[in-house]
This record gives structure tokens, C-alpha cells and sequence, in this order.
């Protein structure tokens, strides 16, 4: 219907909004050092952007800080998103681990840490994301269009 087509664009927008405003975040944490709250604030991007995928095809989200249990959701809706973590390499799934953890222990734990190199990896990957989630969704709501005509 026209009203859960303006609804779920409107879950797109403030989705996306609310990713961006988080990765601006970590890119001031990053000047600053502050690379527990780099790790958070891409975390935060990516919780969005899942949660953007479901609320704009589905209309719902589960509210969870799960990113697997948010990322798992997504994948089944739009499987091309499981492209972004792909990786042969110890690198990526460590630092896919080091942000799946930031949630709870970037904040609370005195032993976390994270390097350069894996904070380099996750904010290239949050963004290649980002860019996924802004096609996908574009094109999942264009479609819409075109069936309501």
C-alpha cells in the first residue's frame, strides 16, 4: 500500500541518517585515539543498517544489539550482504569479532582493545555496508513504486 511504502522510506531515511551520524562519530573518535569508541560507533553504523534492511522490507526489526542475530536477519532478506564480512583472511575475522564484542565490551572492559589495522578493516567494511544498504533499499523501494504504479 502507498502508506507502508511512505513508511518504510521513511525507515530508510532515518536509518540511514542515523548510520551516517555514527560512522561522522567515529571518524572524530579516530582523530582523537579514542578507538574504543571508533569500534562502538561502527558498531552502532552497522546495528543501523541491519536493522535499516529489515524495517524497509519487512517493516520490522527485532530490538536487538545482537549484530549476528541482526546481520543474519538482513542476509536472509537480501543474501548479496554476507559479501561484506567474506574473508579468507585472520585479519577480518578477528576484527568482524573485535566489533561484534564492542557493543558491551568496548564500553565496560578494561582489557578490550583493538588495533589500527583492524579499525581500518571494519571502518572500510561499515562502508561498504552502508553503500550496500543504500542500493538495496533504493531498489527494494523503487520496485514497490512500480508495482503500486
Amino acid at each position: 500500500s502507498d502508506v507502508a511504502l511512505k513508511e518504510a522510506g521513511e525507515y530508510r531515511r532515518t536509518g540511514l541518517e542515523g548510520a551516517e551520524a555514527f560512522l561522522h562519530g567515529s571518524r572524530l573518535f579516530r582523530e582523537s585515539g579514542r578507538n574504543k569508541e571508533v569500534v562502538y560507533a561502527l558498531h552502532q553504523a552497522a546495528e543501523r543498517l541491519y536493522a535499516t534492511v529489515a524495517l524497509v522490507i519487512t517493516l520490522y526489526s527485532p530490538k536487538s544489539h545482537n549484530l549476528n542475530r541482526l546481520r543474519l536477519r538482513a542476509e536472509e532478506l537480501d543474501p548479496a550482504l554476507a559479501d561484506v564480512w567474506t574473508t579468507k583472511d585472520k585479519l577480518g575475522r578477528r576484527a568482524y569479532e573485535r566489533l561484534r564484542e564492542a557493543y558491551v565490551k568496548a564500553r565496560h572492559s578494561k582489557v578490550y582493545e583493538i588495533s589500527e589495522l583492524e579499525l581500518d578493516w571494519l571502518t572500510e567494511r561499515v562502508g561498504c555496508l552502508k553503500a550496500m544498504v543504500e542500493a538495496l533499499t533504493q531498489s527494494y523501494l523503487t520496485a514497490r513504486e512500480q508495482e503500486l504504479g
